[in-house]
């Protein structure tokens, strides 16, 4: 057992440390830039996708408190300002919350540098989002997340989350996805440095009966090729 958490933090690791090097780099991948680009066909529909997604946020409708986690550089914390009275934002790089700061410039958004499986709640928020994180989290570090989750939450507060579907041409053309079941994938910068990470898929199905017996009630969808999204809040 003792040696599967150190595999596990062994990991975590190294998946901090690819985040803090890939700062620079990282819009690449959501902007269908360099390695990232699949050709016109491919990048517009990502792009649509992702404008399904923004108007399912719009929808949700954040407000309120919120509390973003693995806030990364900022693409969407800036559309979480749009909607917040307050927004505290999350992230263990301190590289990409210069970008985040640098792109968002609100006094309303408040960041803290911390490692998010470490992190204790500060309060209680309105709303809690996080995308792309959730499949950064080890299988055995689910369920003590969500009771994360939960403790920064109101009584009635709310989460909104997204993050990929399996799909190859979701990532870098260099990168080979391991299968739907994996947990770990390796990840190369730019300039050719490589990083083992976490990375598990959900499809709605999976994730909505995962998060059932923790006492979560969760409406999910997922976009044609690329993108989990949803809403949800404990059962109450």
């Amino acid at each position: 057992m003792a040696d599967a958490a150190d595999s596990t933090d062994a990991i975590l690791q190294q998946q901090i440390a690819y985040y803090q090097a890939r700062a620079g780099e990282y819009d690449e991948w959501f902007l269908r830039q360099g390695r990232y680009d699949h050709g016109p066909a491919l990048n517009e529909q990502w792009f649509a996708e992702v404008e399904e997604v923004v108007r399912a946020l719009e929808a949700f409708g954040p407000r309120g408190r919120v509390l973003e986690l693995a806030c990364g550089t900022g693409l969407w914390t800036e559309r979480l300002a749009r909607y917040t009275d307050t927004l505290t934002a999350l992230d263990s790089s301190s590289a990409v919350l210069a970008l985040n700061r640098a792109r968002v410039n609100d006094p309303r958004v408040r960041y803290i540098e911390t490692d998010l499986f470490s992190w204790q709640p500060d309060g209680e928020y309105d709303t809690v989002f996080f995308s792309f994180w959730l499949s950064h989290v080890p299988p055995e570090r689910f369920a003590p997340f969500w009771e994360m989750v939960r403790a920064s939450l109101t009584p009635d507060g709310r989460v909104f989350l997204i993050d990929s579907l399996f799909e190859q041409t979701s990532t870098a053309r260099d990168h080979q996805l391991n299968g739907p079941e994996a947990t770990t994938v390796t990840r190369s910068l730019n300039d050719g440095q490589q990083y083992e990470i976490v990375k598990v898929f959900y499809t709605p199905e999976t994730l909505t009966a995962k998060l059932a017996p923790l006492g979560w009630q969760m409406d999910m969808h997922a976009t044609e090729h690329y993108f989990l999204y949803g809403s949800g809040e404990p059962m109450r």
